[in-house]
């Protein structure tokens, strides 16, 4: 894999937030206090270390180019869905396309019944960490148990010298149903109004990233909720169409992976960040390249077959000005 974007000259004015479902990224062994029993070497999937190595160095790829054709450079920061643990999060930033980019991780074990997590990874020489912490969904299922998630993670820091508040996602997928599934979608959207308005009180004007697998589109009722009660801009609501998204079900494309913002990153102050745009990560070495899913992300399994893929979601990705 040779760098599919080379001379682009650095700008140092400018800076990539990115956001990225891995599609499991599981380490190759056992976890007793979780269920990762189909990513081992000698379950179902056979999840053996070529396999892991082959995700490592496809997903290490994408991310080093993501933004690269606007900034020259490789993203300042990136949330992560799907992780196992932090022992792959290292893996994967210690990777030959990610070894020079100074890249350290903020990650929390969550209660995740398949045992996976956000994260968010990044360069040290872009993004001081200040502050992090993790929030919990409170759900119940049907027989009043609880339901564990994915926590929500807040990571706040100084993106070259500037206060910013990264909040990370991976909400409750739709499996069980679109509509059977919403309230649990509407509860994380709830929190994460909570989350900003907390953050608003210690500073009215906090700048605040949302991002992440939302799976729910920006028209849904979720996402909507959360950008009227928390005041923000949504720039992916331009951005689905019939033709692309972020990943494919029944063969309509979702916009389920996205990058919200506060709106004062449209204020125009010197020194300081702006918006400048955003877009959904597809070049053509993530996509299959014949076959009836032609454009569709290359996966690394479909269902219990073994594909050699990337993930089955594109990256989303934001660009911001000083």
């Amino acid at each position: 894999m040779t760098d599919f974007l080379e001379d682009i000259p650095i700008r140092h004015d400018l800076q990539t937030v990115a956001f990225y479902n891995l599609e499991n990224l599981f380490d190759i062994y056992d976890d007793s206090r979780t269920n990762d029993n189909d990513f081992l070497p000698i379950n179902v999937k056979k999840w053996t270390p070529k396999r892991y190595d082959n995700k490592l160095r496809k997903l290490s790829f994408a991310i080093s180019n993501i933004g690269k054709k606007e900034t020259g450079k490789h993203p300042a920061i990136v949330g992560l869905a799907e992780v196992e643990n932090a022992k792959a999060i290292q893996d994967l930033i210690n990777y030959k396309h990610l070894e020079t980019c100074h890249y350290n991780y903020v990650h929390y074990d969550s209660l995740d019944e398949r045992g996976i997590d956000v994260a968010l990874i990044y360069d040290t020489a872009a993004f001081d960490v200040t502050h992090s912490e993790v929030f919990r969904i409170h759900l119940i299922d049907e027989q009043g148990m609880p339901d564990y998630t994915r926590d929500i993670l807040l990571v706040s820091g100084l993106l070259d010298g500037e206060t910013i508040h990264v909040i990370v996602n991976h909400w409750s997928s739709r499996r069980e149903g679109e509509k059977e599934t919403e309230p649990k979608r509407m509860a994380s959207s709830n929190k994460v109004a909570e989350i900003i308005s907390n953050l608003r009180l210690e500073n009215a004007e906090a700048k605040i990233i949302v991002m992440g697998d939302f799976n729910d589109d920006p028209s849904s009722k979720s996402i909507k909720n959360l950008v009227e009660v928390a005041n923000l801009f949504n720039p992916m609501n331009t951005l689905r169409s019939f033709s692309r998204g972020t990943t494919m079900h029944n063969r309509q494309w979702n916009l389920f992976d996205q990058i919200i913002v506060s709106t004062n990153f449209f204020e125009s102050t010197p020194n300081k960040f702006e918006f400048d745009t955003a877009n959904i990560f597809d070049e053509d070495f993530l996509k299959l390249f014949k076959g009836k899913f032609k454009g569709t992300p290359f996966r690394t399994y479909i269902g219990k077959k073994y594909q050699g893929g990337y993930s089955d979601h594109f990256p989303v990705y934001a660009i911001f000005k000083k």
